[in-house]
C-alpha cells in the first residue's frame, strides 16, 4: 500500500478515536466548579471531579448539569462513526466508547485527573444497549435504598449489566465490552473498595 494512502488511513482510523477522547475529556464538574462557584471541586469532599462530589459539596444545582453532561458525553461519543469515514460497525463505536470513558477519567483539558467514569459509561451504556441499561436503574436504586452508598450501588449495577446485555441482545461483542464497563469503575473506585471494606465509605444522606 501506498504510504500516502497507509497515513491516510491511520489519520481517518486515530481521529475519530481522538474526537471520542477529547468530547469525553471535558471536565464537566471542574469547569462548572471553577467558573461558577470559583473553586476546584477536585480539593473538596472527596476531591473526586463526579456528580457524586458536586452533589456534596454544591449541591444539586450544580449537580445536575454536570450528571447530564456527563451522561450525553458518552452518549455521542459512540455516534461519531456517523460522522467520519470510520466503518460504522459496533466494535468501532464499542471502541468510541471506550475512549470517551478514558478521557473522563484522564481529561487532557483538566490536568488528567477527572472522575471515576460512571455517568460517561451510562451515557456509553444507553447508546449501545439501552434496554440492558434501563434495567440496571431498579438495581441501582434498591443498592442505594439499601446500603445508602453510591459507589457500591454504581458497581452492583454495572456488575448486573453483562448479564442483560447478553440476555438482551445475544451480541458477543457488546456482551464483551459491557464486562470492560464493571472492571473500569473498580478499578477507578478502589479507593472506595477500601473505604467499603472498612467501614468509612460515607452514605447518602438525601434519600
Amino acid at each position: 500500500m501506498d504510504l500516502g494512502i497507509t497515513i491516510l488511513v491511520l489519520i481517518l482510523t486515530i481521529g475519530p478515536l481522538l474526537m471520542a477522547y477529547l468530547l469525553g475529556s471535558i471536565p464537566t464538574s471542574v469547569w462548572i466548579s471553577k467558573w461558577v462557584y470559583g473553586i476546584d471541586i477536585r480539593k473538596f469532599g472527596s476531591k473526586n471531579a463526579g456528580t457524586t462530589n458536586t452533589l456534596r459539596v454544591l449541591g444539586k444545582l450544580a449537580a445536575t448539569p454536570v450528571l447530564i453532561v456527563d451522561i450525553l458525553k458518552g452518549f455521542f461519543a459512540v455516534f461519531i462513526t456517523h460522522y467520519t469515514v470510520m466503518t460504522d460497525n459496533t466494535t468501532a463505536m464499542c471502541l468510541l466508547g471506550l475512549f470517551a470513558i478514558i478521557g473522563h477519567i484522564f481529561p487532557i483539558f483538566a490536568g488528567f485527573k477527572g472522575g471515576r467514569g460512571v455517568a460517561t459509561s451510562v451515557g456509553v451504556s444507553i447508546a449501545l444497549f439501552p434496554m440492558a441499561t434501563l434495567l440496571c436503574i431498579p438495581v441501582f436504586l434498591i443498592s442505594i435504598i439499601y446500603y445508602r452508598i453510591v459507589s457500591l450501588s454504581s458497581i452492583i449495577a454495572s456488575l448486573s449489566l453483562p448479564a442483560f446485555v447478553y440476555i438482551l441482545t445475544n451480541d458477543q461483542t457488546l456482551t464483551n465490552f459491557s464486562m470492560v464497563i464493571p472492571v473500569i469503575l473498580m478499578i477507578t473506585h478502589h479507593k472506595n473498595i477500601k473505604r467499603i471494606i472498612n467501614k468509612t465509605e460515607p452514605k447518602f444522606t438525601l434519600l
